[in-house]
């Protein structure tokens, strides 16, 4: 059986089939549930985040599928197109336009032309995983950019730490009511945290705020990130590209990303709860001598 349409596209869907509508979906939603408790059972429901396919289409050809969380789309786009290095400008997207479907989500952008041969030219198109932070590459040199450098940042603000983590909770709106979202947040350097931003991807959520920082005119130079992830080397590069200099995650961090924060002078700050963390790049001289000894 055919599953397209004379025109190449997938055929209409149904109303009551489970695909139908995701690209109207409401970011969270509630939902019937049954809870067992030892032998028992009740009926009840629970706020569950939604997830749906997101169509990255440049210059009129679709480049990839993100699965995401179908809010702040438009700043989903313009950092992603940044910090996959699409564009080097958020100046250069001269079109934006979000169109929903019955199955998803595009993402319609138009770009210099040379920007979208350097898309093309990346291979086949790819259905990304849930944040998936490899989309659209075919080869480990693709995928582990060379690392950008950025200023070293010198002294950690401990106080815009603290402040920053206590805050960020609170503003995860979606997050409470779903416990299965993860939050990207961008500070000051006195650790207000000016936006926040929340997806079922957590590159998706990095990419969110990263997009609506310039999208607002700010230099994201001039503050720095927190995730609730795990800071992994996608979210360093991430970072990097829009020069950012200090990056702190809630959990750990892996080896690849602690050598790329080392590489590019990022500061890399894991394990951020409450007033503790570990400084994992760079290490401080002073706290390198006291282990040798």
């Amino acid at each position: 059986m055919d599953d397209k349409s004379e025109d190449g596209l997938p055929p209409a869907l149904e109303p009551g089939h489970p695909l139908f509508g995701l690209g109207y979906a409401e970011p969270v939603q509630a939902r019937p549930l049954l809870r067992l408790e030892g032998e028992a059972s009740q009926a009840g429901e629970a706020v569950v985040a939604e997830e749906v396919p997101i169509a990255f289409v440049y210059n009129g050809r679709p480049h990839l599928v993100m699965m995401g969380t179908p809010a702040d789309l438009e700043d989903f786009a313009v950092g992603f197109s940044l910090t996959e290095e699409i564009v080097r400008d958020p100046g250069e997207i001269t079109r934006l336009d979000v169109v929903r479907h019955a199955q998803g989500i595009e993402l319609y952008l138009d770009i210099p032309d040379a920007a979208a041969d350097r898309v093309a030219n990346r291979g086949r198109q790819l259905v990304g995983r849930t944040g998936c932070g490899l989309c659209g590459v075919e080869s480990i040199q693709e995928a582990v950019r060379e690392s950008r450098s950025v200023v070293p940042l010198g002294e950690i603000p401990l106080e815009a730490l603290w402040r920053a983590e206590a805050a960020l909770p609170a503003l995860q709106r979606w997050n409470q009511e779903t416990g299965s979202l993860h939050a990207a947040a961008w500070a000051t350097q006195a650790g207000v945290l000016e936006v926040v931003r929340e997806d079922v991807g957590r590159h998706n959520a990095l990419d969110k705020v990263i997009g609506a920082i310039v999208r607002s005119g700010r230099k994201p130079v001039d503050g720095f990130l927190v995730v609730t992830s795990r800071a992994s080397y996608e979210m360093v590069q991430k970072a990097t590209v829009v020069g950012v200099r200090m990056l702190a995650a809630v959990s750990r961090p892996t080896g690849l990303a602690i050598r790329l924060a080392q590489a590019s002078g990022l500061t890399l700050v894991a394990l951020l709860r409450g007033r503790t963390a570990n400084v994992y790049a760079p290490i401080p001289e002073k706290v390198i001598e006291r282990n040798r000894k």
